[in-house]
């Protein structure tokens, strides 16, 4: 088992659009279980396949399992077992020694743009880039499993 400590940020659209940016791999995913203190996903990427069990969130951290599963597999498991399909590009971005992904999604939740950034410990100091525009940890709208039942475009 492995432990994720996360923060979450929306990301500023106009400065977002002027970065130079690495090209973005395509994601497809969707829950096959969300609740409070779980959550299952099953992921596809352009070349992979994923299934990922996390466990309740405590501060910023949460207990996350991710295991390779076959491309044929994820596809009928998301047929079969998942509600809506969030669909999003995803890009690396390294600024000051650390990684951020940058979801840009698209389809029901076009429009919203988040960056996540692992950490190594809940206390982990990092610099923010320009193009963050405010720190989202914790509000549950924005976790991916919470926007495939409840999408960015029907808010209000």
């Amino acid at each position: 088992m492995s432990i994720e400590i996360e923060r979450k940020f929306l990301v500023h659209k106009e400065l977002w659009a002027k970065l130079h940016k690495p090209r973005g791999i395509k994601y497809k995913q969707g829950y096959l279980l969300t609740g409070s203190d779980k959550t299952i996903r099953v992921r596809i990427t352009e070349a992979n396949a994923y299934l990922t069990i996390k466990g309740e969130t405590k501060g910023i951290s949460r207990p996350e399992f991710e295991y390779s599963i076959p491309v044929k597999d994820a596809n009928e498991m998301l047929t079969l077992f998942a509600g809506k399909i969030l669909d999003k590009i995803r890009y690396r971005i390294e600024f000051k020694g650390k990684i951020w992904e940058v979801d840009v999604f698209e389809g029901e939740n076009k429009g919203l743009i988040l960056a996540e950034i692992e950490l190594k410990s809940e206390n982990e100091k990092f610099e923010i880039p320009e193009w963050i525009a405010e720190d989202v940890t914790g509000d549950e709208r924005y976790y991916n499993s919470y926007l495939s039942l409840h999408p960015f475009k029907s808010w209000e």
